[in-house]
């Protein structure tokens, strides 16, 4: 465990532009993030929106085992050439972490194929996020529900493919019920969803979610025999007698 290369992406908009988002994460959510996985052992590196090729470049993302994504009101901004060098690299084996509004970002919906879009309301609603898989590696060490007293509300229909694994459920005091923790696989990558951490709150100080997140690497990380083999021609297991006549009937 946690000798894996994570890199922590983050647009860094709302810290730099809103002093309330600033005040909850003055040094970024990628930080915060980041340092939750440096406490718990793994190896990290931050990336943002600003910096040249959004400082994913081919030899960071080659480095890199697990990618996590918060995106929020720049995912327009993200460049195509760095969106398919992500996918291709998520099929390649490469681990990602999409979090709270990185739903709608350009390298989740590219994976999922859908719109990812969902039912949403700013409200200060309580949030409970109830483990409903709780033999999964992701919910190793997690209570049966991780209550947040105040959260933003995201509401069904969460417009994605059915999971392969469910791991979470969230309630909200407003009544709505979401999807929060959706496993993926995709090629010889692993992809999850997880839901909580809007800007203005200090979801990612949090232990328990930083848990979360820190099983979610290790879920997620590239594994030695991932069971896809390389498609293409390949030659016959054993002797076949091929035709000369290949005309097709």
């Amino acid at each position: 465990m946690a000798s894996q290369q994570v890199t922590v992406w983050n647009e860094f908009v709302h810290e730099r532009e809103n002093d309330a988002v600033a005040e909850v994460y003055p040094d970024g959510i990628h930080d915060a993030i980041a340092t939750g996985l440096e406490d718990r052992g793994y190896e990290t590196r931050t990336a943002t929106l600003q910096e040249p090729e959004h400082g994913l470049t081919e030899a960071v993302l080659e480095e890199t085992d697990v990618l996590t994504w918060w995106g929020h009101t720049a995912h327009d901004e993200v460049e195509e050439e760095v969106v398919e060098r992500i996918t291709e690299r998520v099929r390649d084996g490469m681990g990602l972490i999409v979090l709270h509004s990185g739903h709608y970002s350009k390298p989740f919906k590219r994976l999922m194929g859908t719109s990812c879009s969902l039912k949403w309301r700013e409200a200060d609603d309580r949030e409970r996020i109830w483990v409903i898989e709780p033999g999964h590696p992701i919910a190793q060490g997690v209570d049966d529900c991780i209550e947040i007293d105040a959260a933003e509300t995201y509401g069904e229909r969460f417009d994605v493919p059915a999971p392969d694994e469910l791991v979470f459920t969230s309630w909200f005091q407003g009544g709505e019920v979401f999807r929060s923790g959706c496993c993926y696989r995709r090629g010889n990558g692993r992809i999850f969803y997880f839901r909580p951490g809007h800007e203005t709150y200090p979801i990612y100080h949090r232990e328990d979610v930083r848990d979360v997140l820190a099983n979610a690497v290790e879920w997620a990380a590239p594994v030695a025999n991932p069971g896809t083999s390389l498609q293409g021609n390949q030659e016959p297991r054993e002797d076949v007698d091929i035709e000369s006549d290949s005309t097709v009937h």
